[in-house]
């Protein structure tokens, strides 16, 4: 996912993004340890959605408590 496109959306998107993206990395954690997952890259890359995601939350409050 692009930063771009996660600055584009409102918070209440990049909360639901995040929730789906947890679930997801459940997911992939729970297939790897019983040995089903089959596109180990996807763990990295869900991984960085994650960080990206928190990252742009992080800086929005930021901005947002300085401006206050």
């Amino acid at each position: 996912m692009k930063p771009e496109a996660l600055r584009g959306m409102t918070p209440d998107q990049l909360d639901e993004q995040l929730a789906n993206l947890k679930k997801e990395q459940f997911n992939l954690r729970f297939q790897r340890a019983t040995g089903q997952l089959e596109n180990t890259s996807r763990v990295r890359t869900v991984r960085r959605d994650i960080a990206r995601i928190k990252t742009v939350q992080v800086q929005r409050r930021r901005t947002g408590a300085s401006n206050s």
